[in-house]
């Protein structure tokens, strides 16, 4: 009985270890990027001279067991998953810095999204594995789109704060409002939608929630009845301060 006890509470304890306001991302965050309107740059040179708070992130959420990983709730998950992403994004780009792109990185055959950089719950992993095999596959949340960043101008913008479970909501949402009220990336004019390519690539996201992206779209900007959809050219040059 005692043993028993005793692990119960080292169970709890290890959760409870757990950071999940991500502080240290969020630090990370708040001395590392800047907003220039509705466009956070990320100063890439000084965090690569000083990589000791990404690395001391990234080793607190690869030290984290899967079976307390799966004690957390919904939205502590997928808090999680987004901010894995974002947070290795930016280890990929420091760990290839200077680059002009995030498509500079790779090869023809293997490109910068299929690198197996991170090792989460013993898995080596890609940003691809994080985005597609796991996060759109198991949360149905086409507003992951407006939160994951790929490092590139034309990407919804990395909102300079950690995602967390507990404020999770409000934070997809503020990324998508920064997202679809920047007019270089999503804007309508004379019955025209003149939309981000994330809209093309990912709409089917939409459909199961929303009914689709163009629903979705024409309730953020109070529009009624039809409209056309044109799809903005994506610029893939570093979100670079």
């Amino acid at each position: 009985m005692k043993i028993l006890i005793l692990s119960v509470l080292i169970s709890i304890n290890a959760m409870a270890s757990f950071d999940q306001t991500h502080n240290k991302l969020n630090n990370l965050l708040a001395e590392y990027t800047n907003v220039e309107g509705l466009q956070t740059l990320v100063n890439y040179k000084g965090l690569k001279q000083n990589q000791d708070h990404l690395n001391d992130y990234l080793s607190s959420i690869e030290s984290l067991e899967r079976k307390h990983f799966d004690k957390f709730t919904s939205n502590e998950k997928l808090a999680f998953w987004i901010n894995a992403y974002n947070a290795y994004t930016l280890k990929l780009i420091i760990s290839h810095y200077p680059v002009k792109s995030v498509k500079d990185i790779g090869s023809f055959f293997s490109g910068p999204w299929s690198k197996k950089i991170a090792k989460l719950f013993g898995k080596k992993m890609s940003l691809d594995d994080i985005e597609h095999d796991t996060i759109r596959k198991r949360f149905k949340e086409p507003r992951i789109h407006f939160a994951v960043n790929c490092a590139s101008i034309g990407c919804p913008s990395l909102l300079r704060e950690a995602f967390t479970g507990q404020k999770l909501e409000s934070q997809l949402d503020k990324a998508a409002n920064n997202f679809l009220n920047n007019k270089n990336k999503n804007s309508h004019d004379n019955g025209i939608l003149y939309l981000s390519k994330i809209f093309d690539w990912y709409g089917d996201d939409f459909k199961e929630r929303y009914g689709s992206y163009k629903t979705y779209v024409k309730k953020h900007f109070g529009i009624n009845g039809k409209i056309k959809v044109k799809f903005n050219s994506y610029d893939w040059k570093l979100n670079e301060i």
